[in-house]
């Protein structure tokens, strides 16, 4: 009778407030002005999710409809941004097989990915490599050279050795210039893709002063931009401070500093990913939730008065295999809490991101942190509320 009375709340939530099925935010390209994302002349704050498997599920058309029903459940919550991996370098199902070399199924999966996005009517950023082994990422750059020579000995040397950089770049326009099978629309211009991501957390840690990273994307960001001028640039930090504000760091220090990287020109919104559990481990929930509202606050804060920039808070989560749906359910009502408020208030806040959304069926991708909407129900209520309120702004 519980898990009825539920679904019949969510229901009720869709029902009243149809904008969930009815709003079409694919008309048009999101753009920025001032610290506000922009949609067709109106400021555009979404609720939104990660679901990184997606282009790897859609490889096999008998799959595909994992894909789009995650995408009808998120759109019957509310959720109008996704954020998901362009890239398998390497590997199994490789995207990037070689430099230069691509695989056309696996690109044909992400072709559907982008196309599904349209037809539900939401955005989606596309991130072109990852900082870690999983999916290839930058160890796997620095391999592919190793291999024709170079002499590389750290798999940091992705941010500098030449022929590294040079293959992504040849990556980046590849990727951007790529015509949809499905629509017939080159990826650089459809306004389905809201964003693109340099890197997945991008981290250096052998030169923790951050002058690595921040070369690397002053590079990178006006090449992309050359090649298309039309969609958002981020870098895909995790939000961690470099020398100068590094006291607000969970103890970390990784090559990064959300200030200076995010004022190189070209990047045109910021982001922030928040695991208190994963960055204070053996610390208690109040901790943590103490620790999560000091730094959420305190990018929007610096986006704010310091970049002068939308920022979004790309990922965050809590893993049920580590505490109960109701400490998870705290933790977004938290992330939720914050964004709103300062969103109503004109604020630099503009939506927030879960990991991530899953479908009923890939058990393989189920990580601890997966909601399945039509399983995790008072999450359920907690994300169509906070699409709903951030609807109304």
């Amino acid at each position: 009778m519980k898990q009825l009375s539920v679904a019949f709340f969510v229901l009720l939530l869709i029902q009243n407030y149809g904008i969930f099925l009815h709003a079409d935010p694919n008309d048009g390209f999101v753009t920025t002005k001032g610290m506000q994302l922009m949609l067709n002349g109106r400021p555009y704050h979404a609720n939104g999710f990660n679901a990184y498997w997606m282009m790897y599920v859609a490889f096999d058309p008998s799959q595909r409809d994992k894909v789009s029903t995650a995408f009808h459940d998120a759109k019957k919550h509310g959720l109008t941004i996704a954020r998901s991996w362009a890239f398998s370098d390497g590997g199994v199902r490789p995207l990037q097989s070689s430099p230069g070399s691509y695989n056309e199924q696996m690109f044909q999966g992400l072709d559907f990915v982008i196309s599904e996005a349209k037809k539900y009517g939401i955005k989606i950023v596309l991130s072109l490599v990852n900082n870690y082994v999983d999916f290839g990422g930058k160890k796997q750059y620095v391999d592919w050279a190793r291999g024709q020579g170079q002499s590389v000995t750290s798999d940091d040397d992705f941010f500098t050795n030449s022929v590294v950089k040079g293959y992504y770049k040849n990556n980046i326009k590849t990727i951007l210039t790529r015509r949809n099978s499905l629509t017939g629309i080159a990826y650089k211009d459809d306004p389905t893709i809201m964003a693109w991501e340099l890197m997945n957390e991008p981290r250096c840690p052998s030169d923790i002063s951050g002058k690595t990273i921040q070369a690397w994307i002053a590079e990178m960001a006006p090449y992309l931009k050359s090649i298309d001028g039309k969609h958002l640039l981020e870098v895909g930090l995790e939000g961690f401070y470099g020398v100068s504000k590094q006291r607000s760091n969970p103890n970390t220090q990784v090559g990064t500093d959300f200030i200076t990287n995010n004022q190189i020109p070209g990047i045109d919104f910021a982001t922030v990913h928040a695991y208190p559990e994963q960055w204070l481990p053996g610390s208690s929930d109040e901790s943590q939730l103490s620790f999560l509202n000091g730094w959420l606050n305190d990018h929007i804060q610096d986006a704010q008065n310091i970049l002068h920039k939308p920022v979004l808070i790309a990922e965050f989560g809590k893993s049920l295999k580590l505490s109960g749906i109701a400490q998870r359910d705290q933790l977004f009502n938290t992330v939720y809490s914050t964004i709103y408020l300062n969103a109503r208030g004109g604020g630099a806040a503009v939506g927030g991101l879960f990991w991530q959304l899953l479908a009923a069926g890939i058990d393989s991708f189920r990580d601890g942190y997966e909601v399945i909407l039509s399983e995790n129900s008072s999450t359920a209520i907690l994300i169509a509320q906070e699409s709903q309120k951030l609807s109304r702004i």
